[in-house]
């Protein structure tokens, strides 16, 4: 009876060590909501093939992260938009890093990017990384950032980027010095 009470012993201890750490690590990660500081990311820019840096490429840049892929429809719905929005207020200091999680060829997610006649920064993380430090749950997934580097707004799913409401949050934000 006693090697049961050891084995029971052990059960238990294992199962309190266990949450224990749980609570930790959890406790250690960072919500990404709107308010709190974009996480720093790294992912492949196809146009130079360098690794670059969300908080060195784009800061004190109001930016829009895109999260997305090739093969999603939705993702392929939204992209116009982004790029009439993009490229009317760029000049002014607007910014999208849409960050590909595809995991074939650079190639492929250029190619995309020509078929649609994007003109904004395509970037790539094959190891979708990406959808982990922002904690996404899917693609399309965005996260409009303020020149602080401040998530402002967060959507899931395709959205229209160029609507009247969005391009004034986007003017809004460009007006704002940063400090």
């Amino acid at each position: 009876m006693s090697k049961q009470w050891i084995f029971v012993g052990l059960i238990v201890a294992g199962v309190v060590t266990g949450a224990a750490i749980m609570t930790r690590v959890g406790s250690e990660v960072e919500p990404v909501e709107v308010g709190a500081t974009a996480p720093e990311f790294h992912a492949l820019d196809l146009a130079t093939g360098d690794s670059v840096s969300l908080r060195e490429r784009y800061r004190g840049r109001v930016t829009l992260v895109n999260i997305w892929a090739t093969w999603c429809v939705p993702c392929r719905v939204e992209m116009p938009a982004m790029e009439q929005v993009y490229t009317s207020l760029a000049p002014r200091g607007f910014a999208i890093a849409a960050v590909s999680v595809d995991e074939g060829s650079p190639d492929d997610v250029r190619k995309f990017g020509q078929e649609l006649g994007l003109s904004f920064d395509l970037l790539q993380d094959r190891s979708s990384r990406i959808q982990q430090i922002y904690q996404t749950t899917g693609v399309p997934e965005s996260f409009l950032l303020d020149r602080r580097g401040v998530i402002v707004k967060r959507i899931i799913g395709a959205h229209d980027w160029n609507s009247p409401a969005n391009r004034a949050l986007v003017e809004r934000l460009l007006d704002q010095s940063g400090t």
